[in-house]
């Protein structure tokens, strides 16, 4: 392995954990702000990325991706966890909607910040500042997909939570019975999805959106 595909690979690795790592922080920390601690007592808001590793989203999808020379890693961390009920009880189901969203929003920032920083670092005039250009480009990619990938309406997805509440807002009370009847079989769909050349389908938002963030 050459001295720039080591750089590579770290590089995306850390922009991976920034991403994933982020993503659940800002759960924990939305649903803290409606009055849930429960992420808070169980040291869940930390960045240290031990507490946050998923045997298969933090690492084997990831390595998964790098042995399939995939242009980019995405993957997830270990869910956050959430009492849905107090912030439920403390906002109302639009709170419920926010927390959700919130970890998609946290990524979709953080893409467009890198974005607006990825001219600074073109082009790179050492080994330093490649790595720091293909971080800041892995950034940008990887938390556009990650935003993407989780706005998908499947369960557990952060996509099919957010409906699923906002169901409950409206009282549309036949789509939550339809989402609770298929929320068991929800990591088979995804997975089905995410090996079959449908998911070109489902991830064709991160072209649109890339094309809007990006310098041109």
């Amino acid at each position: 392995m050459s001295e720039l595909e080591i750089i590579r690979v770290v590089a995306s690795i850390l922009a991976l954990m920034i991403a994933v790592i982020g993503h659940e922080i800002m759960h924990g920390w939305v649903a803290y702000k409606y009055g849930d601690n429960t992420a808070k007592y169980a040291g869940r808001l930390s960045i240290n990325p031990i507490v946050h590793i998923d045997p298969v989203g933090t690492l084997l999808i990831p390595a998964v991706l790098y042995i399939m020379h995939a242009p980019f890693l995405f993957g997830w961390a270990k869910p956050v966890p959430v009492n849905m009920q107090t912030v439920i009880n403390r906002g109302g189901y639009g709170a419920a909607i926010a927390v959700s969203l919130a970890g998609i929003t946290y990524n979709l920032i953080i893409a467009f910040l890198f974005a607006t920083l990825l001219p600074l670092a073109y082009p790179p005039h050492s080994m330093i500042g490649a790595f720091f250009y293909l971080l800041i480009a892995q950034s940008v990619m990887i938390n556009v997909v990650l935003a993407v990938f989780n706005l998908w309406p499947i369960p557990p997805l952060d996509g099919s939570q957010a409906l699923n509440f906002l169901a409950m807002k409206m009282k549309w009370y036949r789509f939550v019975e339809f989402y609770n009847k298929i929320y068991p079989y929800g990591m088979i769909i995804l997975f089905a999805i995410l090996f079959t050349p449908i998911a070109d389908i489902f991830f064709a938002p991160v072209g649109v959106i890339l094309n809007l963030i990006l310098p041109s």
